[in-house]
């Protein structure tokens, strides 16, 4: 079982993660930092604990993490692709009771769990603000997990650039330089991660957990919205679910070992860059980035894990 400390920004695509998380069995979720992202931080937060308290996982911590970028612009959200609150057309009950904790509560949990796992499907200024703080044991992290980056396909947020990277590349870069392991996901294999509504539909008609209503919902929603974005298409990528599936089936994945960077500035700001001139691995490459998988195997993990049952406790 992989312990995880998952730093997120519910959002549907987060949500999904989430939920992915909590009800696959290979998974201990320790904690969730929200920061950010798709909607604000206190949005983010109010999502997260949502969905642990529809599962009676009140007992996993929701951490504080970033309010704005590290360059100090004000946010950009994405309401028409997530909707306001972030859950499509789900509204998390007003009033509920949001038991946080502080930024620093993340050093705890990494001194109690030295084989955790860190996973990061948003954007990447929490993380790079802990290896800011707490540099030492942040370097102790065997292996870091980043939903981000574009090789050799367009961005998603400009023609260069996806959405993570973008945000703030200046923590991108400052979690890449000192992390031990990096393994990336980015849109070329993200891209194809689809789940349809016929795929929703099914996992309605099976499951019996809390989530069963939800995940049709707003996979429905976010389907809109990809429409709009992608005409034609089939379906929505569910990008952040493929991070965590990287992280438990890596001989499933064909990837590929490099040094990555990000560019900050100007119009290539958030573009993502290695050197694939060849196949050798360079010295002391350190970021392993996802390349091709088969969808029939992620397709069919996605379903059995998201019509499981929930575990109450860990």
């Amino acid at each position: 079982m992989r312990k995880i400390l998952l730093f997120a920004d519910p959002g549907i695509d987060d949500s999904l993660a989430i939920i992915y998380a909590l009800l696959n069995p290979k998974i201990e979720l320790l904690g969730i930092v929200t920061s950010y992202g798709n909607v604000s931080k206190q949005q983010a937060t109010e999502n997260a604990a949502y969905l642990l308290q529809l599962a009676g996982r009140e007992d996993i911590p929701v951490i504080v993490g970033a309010t704005f970028p590290l360059t100090g612009e004000v946010s950009v959200y994405y309401p028409e692709i997530h909707c306001e609150e972030g859950l499509g057309p789900i509204r998390p009950p007003e009033g509920m009771k949001v038991n946080v904790k502080e930024f620093s509560f993340i050093f705890t949990i990494i001194e109690q769990n030295k084989d955790l796992t860190i996973v990061d499907t948003g954007r990447m200024t929490a993380l790079a603000n802990a290896f800011n703080l707490n540099l030492e044991i942040m370097k102790e992290i065997e292996e870091i997990y980043l939903m981000g980056g574009a090789f050799f396909v367009p961005g998603n947020v400009t023609p260069l650039a996806e959405a993570n990277f973008h945000g703030d590349p200046i923590a991108v870069n400052v979690v890449l330089k000192y992390s031990k392991k990096v393994y990336i996901t980015p849109l070329n294999v993200t891209n194809n991660a689809i789940v349809t509504r016929q795929i929703a539909g099914y996992i309605y008609s099976i499951a019996s957990n809390p989530y069963k209503d939800l995940i049709p919902s707003i996979i429905n929603y976010y389907t809109d919205a990809y429409a709009k974005l992608r005409p034609g298409g089939s379906g929505a990528s569910i990008h952040d679910v493929f991070t965590l599936y990287f992280m438990l089936n890596k001989d499933k994945i064909y990837s590929v070992t490099k040094n990555v960077e990000v560019i900050v500035l100007e119009n290539a700001r958030g573009l993502s860059y290695a050197d694939f001139r060849n196949n050798l691995m360079p010295t002391g490459a350190r970021h392993t980035i996802a390349l091709n998988f088969q969808y029939q195997d992620f397709i069919t993990d996605f379903i059995s894990v998201m019509s499981s049952d929930v575990r109450r406790t860990h």
